[in-house]
């Protein structure tokens, strides 16, 4: 009764099932699983769905990496799993996105779970796409979270770091009053869209000169810590506006975003994990369709 669904539709539908079946769901759930199925479910019934499900997406997970990817982007959300009763933040995320070298189209890597976001949870998710055969990686985009950057240090140590300019803007409002009500982070923010590293280098000292009196704390913030989020004026210009932030990733977490409000808790990490690799997978297939890719001639020629 399923086949008709695509394959997150069936994890999200599993998952409702499941928490029907639990005794968790609410009037809600209850009102939409039998809305789009028709009937209630049996523990059979959602345990074949599940394991055709699982199968295929543990074939996703576990393929092997036979090419290299020259750039590597790395994300992780949380979502709210229910666990003896008890309500966890868990990270389905790992979420990562590589670009190949022979300009092929963009893959998501991998999707795993972890408990939080730490420097050990990362580097196994690291450790384990280096098993499935992970190599050449030039860069790594992500926000700089301690242990991910460590993981990344540890287990990439030959690739470059590139800090997320986005994650950088929002934590520059840190460091500035609440209601500041100018164009200070505006002017910050036009320094990404620049040619070339000089030309950013010499709009920072501008804008260091503008704002430093009224801002002293924002400016001796972004002068030490701005370096790495300008990694990727070494890249081909053309590479640029995909590769100084995370925001690949970001769009594939808004659609996670969308589909698991729907649940709003997970009955278990299981059905967690499988609805969020489900949706990884769709978009995976939707970008190699649509064959979306850099020219990765502009990497060998630069």
């Amino acid at each position: 009764m399923f086949e008709r669904y695509q394959r997150s539709e069936r994890a999200l539908v599993a998952t409702l099932a499941e928490m029907y079946v639990q005794g968790v769901s609410t009037r809600k759930v209850k009102a939409i699983t039998e809305e789009l199925c028709g009937h209630a479910f049996s523990a059979s019934a959602i345990s074949a769905i599940n394991k055709r499900l699982d199968e295929s997406l543990r074939a996703f997970a576990e393929r092997p990496l036979q090419e290299p990817f020259a750039y590597l982007i790395l994300d992780a959300r949380y979502e709210k799993v229910r666990e003896a009763g008890i309500v966890h933040r868990h990270e389905p995320g790992g979420a990562d996105c590589g670009r190949h070298r022979l300009g092929r189209p963009a893959q998501i890597l991998a999707v795993e779970m972890a408990n939080r976001e730490s420097r050990s949870a990362w580097k196994d998710f690291l450790v384990a796409l280096k098993a499935r055969g992970l190599r050449g990686a030039e860069l790594v985009v992500s926000d700089d979270h301690a242990g991910l950057v460590a993981a990344i240090g540890e287990v990439v140590p030959e690739a470059a770091w590139q800090r997320c300019y986005v994650h950088f803007l929002r934590n520059a409002l840190d460091h500035l009053p609440r209601k500041h009500g100018d164009d200070c982070l505006q002017e910050l923010r036009w320094l990404y869209d620049r040619r070339d590293l000089a030309e950013a280098k010499a709009d920072l000292a501008a804008w260091l000169a503008k704002w430093s009196a009224r801002y002293p704390r924002l400016t001796a913030w972004v002068e030490e810590s701005i370096d790495n989020t300008l990694t990727f004026f070494r890249l081909p210009r053309q590479h640029h506006k995909h590769l100084k932030s995370t925001n690949m990733l970001e769009r594939l977490n808004e659609e996670i975003r969308r589909r698991t409000y729907v649940v709003r808790i997970f009955p278990n990490a299981k059905s967690c994990l499988r609805l969020v690799r489900a949706l990884a997978v769709e978009t995976h297939e939707n970008w190699m369709e649509a064959n979306r890719y850099i020219n990765m001639d502009d990497l060998r020629e630069h």
